[in-house]
């Protein structure tokens, strides 16, 4: 079956140009014009990946991609106005997946949207391994859950592949050159700031201190390592 994807973007034009494209690029595509009616349709249809504009009648792209992320399993890809910084970092923020900015460059749009689609989370991995215990922590990849102690800690599919990328690499450090490449499937440009967002957003949700934090650790001018006791 073909990947699905909604496009939710008020320029018609623009969006039957995109749905074209992707269509004849083997995805099966569908279109809305309005943020208020995209939130029911991203819920109700679950596609595997949602480009979602920013500026939209009825509902923002922001307020959009908040309602609709913790229920949402599959990705969600903002296209966000160029050199708008603010947009993409709130946007990520809010558990976006990826961006690419306007005006849309279609070879760009596929290679960030298949970047993304290699690692659907609903696709069945040939060997997930065992659940990853590193101190109250438990990682599962089968389930791509996580627990803290008794809680369960609800991450975005883009916060858990950093996660358990991570997870398999305790105390060792690793470079953002290999994160953009290995978690995001794209060259580190040495100014997207997407992989800094997702740590922060982990450290949150961990219950880590961002100013001191004990469990997931910045390396200065390299990256970051999960701490083996954390």
């Amino acid at each position: 079956m073909p990947d699905t994807i909604l496009i939710v973007e008020d320029d018609e034009k623009l969006a039957a140009l995109v749905a074209e494209f992707l269509g004849k690029e083997g995805f099966a595509v569908e279109t809305v014009h309005r943020g208020d009616e995209a939130v029911p349709r991203i819920l109700n249809d679950g596609p595997d990946l949602v480009i979602l504009d920013l500026m939209l009648p009825g509902m923002d792209g922001f307020e959009v991609c908040k309602q609709v992320r913790e229920q949402f399993a599959g990705f969600i890809l903002m296209l966000t106005a160029r050199n708008e910084d603010v947009d993409e970092i709130l946007g990520l923020e809010l558990g976006a997946d990826d961006y690419v900015t306007k005006p849309v460059r279609p070879r760009v749009l596929v290679s960030r949207i298949r970047a993304l689609l290699r690692r659907h989370p609903e696709a069945p991995a040939t060997d997930p391994g065992e659940p990853i215990r590193i101190g109250t922590l438990r990682i599962d990849p089968a389930n791509r859950t996580v627990t803290q102690g008794e809680h369960a800690v609800d991450l975005s599919s883009g916060e858990f592949d950093l996660l358990i990328y991570l997870a398999r690499r305790p105390g060792q450090t690793i470079t953002r050159d290999a994160l953009y490449r290995d978690v995001r499937g794209i060259e580190y440009d040495g100014l997207d700031r997407s992989i800094d967002l997702r740590v922060a957003r982990l450290r949150k949700k961990l219950g880590d201190d961002a100013k001191h934090p004990a469990r997931i650790k910045s390396v200065r001018g390299e990256g970051y390592l999960l701490a083996p006791g954390g």
